[in-house]
């Protein structure tokens, strides 16, 4: 989580590459494949500036969040800018009311929002707010596109996929999207992701470099391949 300040030029931090971080990822079980770490860069808008959907600095993440402060900014991220999550704050009351026609732009667009519950578990009245808050965004958006992330700051903070979803009816999801929000809308935001780098998903080619090897290696056809089956049969009637 990035906050820029309000009379300065926000400068991007650069995202710390996983090596960095760890020598060797672990293996997702039943593949036998290393698990796959993304980058993420969430804002803490103040002001409309804050955010510059051209920035190059953006590129570097994977996935894109905001957390505006003001409703003007909430309208903007719904409406406007090329994000993924926008976040809803869970230590504060909230300065300004949901509404129904951003919210469903927003969820339009493919842009998801986000709720924390760690705050939940620190103290009694970030409890309150981080109920009441999910309370207000829920009814609001009817319990779509919502996904809740821990945001955790210890390892203790965290709980399990079932403890979450339990946990979520607390904010006044139903049943269904309980599981929806810790399982197919946290892979939505993952999907939005990429095509936020790929012109919408309308065109994404990738050439593997088997397939540029085998191209490179493969002799002319007339020397390996032998002449179809079409033209033997018309060689040997003309015989």
């Amino acid at each position: 989580m990035f906050e820029p300040k309000a009379k300065k030029k926000p400068q991007i931090p650069a995202p710390t590459p996983i090596t960095e971080l760890m020598d060797q990822l672990p293996v997702v079980q039943g593949r036998s494949r290393p698990i796959r770490v993304l980058n993420r860069l969430t804002l803490v808008m103040s002001d409309s500036f804050h955010f510059r959907s051209t920035a190059p600095e953006y590129r570097c993440f994977d996935l894109l969040a905001v957390q505006p402060t003001t409703e003007k900014l909430f309208h903007a991220a719904c409406m406007v800018y090329d994000i993924d999550i926008i976040c809803v704050s869970v230590t504060e009351r909230l300065p300004f009311f949901f509404k129904r026609a951003p919210v469903n732009g927003a969820i339009d667009r493919g842009v998801v929002f986000e709720v924390s519950y760690s705050a939940a578990i620190r103290d009694s009245t970030m409890r309150r707010y981080t109920i009441a808050n999910a309370i207000s965004l829920i009814e609001c958006c009817k319990g779509k596109s919502v996904m809740v992330s821990s945001a955790a700051e210890k390892a203790l903070e965290l709980r399990g996929p079932y403890d979450v979803t339990n946990l979520s009816l607390l904010f006044g999801l139903s049943d269904k999207d309980c599981k929806e929000a810790v399982s197919s809308t946290c892979r939505s935001v993952l999907l939005h992701g990429e095509t936020r780098k790929t012109a919408s998903g309308i065109i994404y080619t990738v050439k593997s470099c088997s397939e540029a090897s085998d191209q490179q290696e493969a002799p002319p056809q007339s020397e390996t391949c032998e002449a179809p089956p079409s033209k033997k049969q018309k060689s040997s009637v003309t015989e």
